[in-house]
């Protein structure tokens, strides 16, 4: 069993998770655990390679699964489904979080979770509770990871505590927010080469209620029409997902961060659930969702409890 501590987010990891993580070595450095090291269990995305490269930071170490009882802390997420492979061996040191909680450990932890819009507002406060100094480039991390999660303000899941942190952190970062912010997010929305099979799994997270797995997966845009232009080889590769993981439920939202609306794609013998919730007919396995933008507010809830 190695003493280090592996500190890490999310499978398919987005930008709250991969800042979250770097800024949780930080702090916890600072507080006295010198033997931590942020690392990533899938692949960074351009908008969170943006903010590595603004800061010259480089990229974090990757590992593909963990040693019998490692040490490890968990940022943005506490489900095993979208965790590291083994997770179950691992000595779980803390959680951090801001989902709801779907998490079991035969012993006592530290777990931290709250009903903000970011992983990285949870990270202020507890900043500001142990008394330590938050670096420049530790409020632009933070900073990057509330725009990102919250799509600079706008997302449903925003608090009023997510516009009070990111307006203490813009003054730190010595940034322009919403220039800032802009830039990152249109940079996410590059997809033009990525496959069909990487589209999907930029950002998907998989979830399991009464023994039906489903998984709904998300990608940024500023053209809706740009995407479904290779709607025959998404849904192609969906049907793959679908057999490869046994699930009963696929969605596929395609989110314009500009007018604040999503056309979703979904596939699974469950697809009537997704009609029921948002009252919607699907189309040639398609329907448009005004104003909605947000997985966890907005898709997932509904979802969730219509099946």
């Amino acid at each position: 069993m190695s003493d280090e501590i592996l500190i890490f987010g999310h499978k398919n990891p987005d930008t709250d998770s991969i800042c979250s993580s770097i800024v949780m070595e930080d702090l916890e450095k600072k507080i006295g655990n010198k033997n931590c090291k942020a690392v990533r269990i899938g692949k960074i995305n351009k908008e969170t390679t943006y903010v590595l490269d603004y800061l010259k930071l480089g990229d974090i170490p990757y590992i593909e699964d963990i040693k019998d009882e490692q040490k490890v802390i968990l940022i943005d997420h506490n489900e095993a489904s979208q965790c590291v492979d083994n997770i179950e061996s691992a000595k779980i040191l803390k959680v951090v979080d801001h989902h709801t909680m779907n998490f079991k450990a035969p012993y006592q932890l530290y777990y931290r979770t709250e009903p903000v819009g970011c992983t990285s507002t949870v990270l202020y406060k507890m900043y500001k509770e142990n008394n330590v100094k938050i670096e420049k480039h530790i409020a632009i991390l933070m900073a990057s990871a509330i725009i990102s999660d919250t799509l600079l303000l706008k997302s449903p899941t925003t608090t009023e505590y997510d516009k009070k942190v990111l307006e203490e952190l813009e003054k730190i970062a010595e940034i322009d927010i919403n220039k800032y912010g802009l830039e990152m997010l249109k940079a996410g929305t590059d997809l033009d080469d990525f496959s069909a099979e990487e589209l999907i799994n930029i950002d998907s997270k998989e979830f399991e209620k009464s023994g039906i797995k489903f998984a709904i997966a998300q990608v940024n845009t500023v053209s809706i029409p740009d995407v479904l232009k290779r709607k025959e080889e998404l849904e192609n590769v969906i049907k793959n997902e679908i057999s490869k993981k046994e699930l009963s439920l696929f969605v596929f939202a395609i989110t314009d961060i500009l007018n604040s609306n999503s056309e979703i794609i979904v596939l699974g013998e469950k697809s009537e659930v997704v009609e029921k919730a948002f009252n919607i007919k699907l189309e040639d396995n398609r329907a448009f969702l005004e104003g909605v933008v947000s997985r966890k507010k907005q898709l997932l809830p509904d979802i969730d409890k219509n099946i």
